[in-house]
């Protein structure tokens, strides 16, 4: 963590903000399940909701390199790579979900 804080502080409105969409495309969802909409509109919306979330990892994932990592990097070898490996186990879990 950065000094002044996680890396998503400064756009903590926006990442809820998203977030927040993303839980009504949820809702979406399950109406459509509900209302026995057809299986590939259905789809489509998942793959809506997919993208959305990934978008959110990819900022998330910014933020983090560009402040926790950076920080850490200039804090000290050993920090610095215990920080990149915890990123790139990140990126492995994004990469397979």
């Amino acid at each position: 963590m950065s000094a002044t804080g996680h890396g998503y502080l400064h756009r903590k409105d926006d990442v809820l903000a998203r977030l927040r969409r993303i839980e009504g495309q949820a809702r979406g969802l399950q109406r459509m399940v509900d209302e026995e909409q057809y299986c590939i509109d259905i789809l489509t919306q998942v793959s809506a909701m997919t993208k959305a979330l990934q978008a959110v990892s990819i900022s998330l994932l910014e933020d983090h390199m560009n402040h926790c990592v950076a920080d850490a990097a200039r804090a000290g070898d050993a920090e610095g790579r215990a920080k990149v490996s915890e990123a790139v186990e990140a990126i492995a879990r994004l990469v397979r979900a």
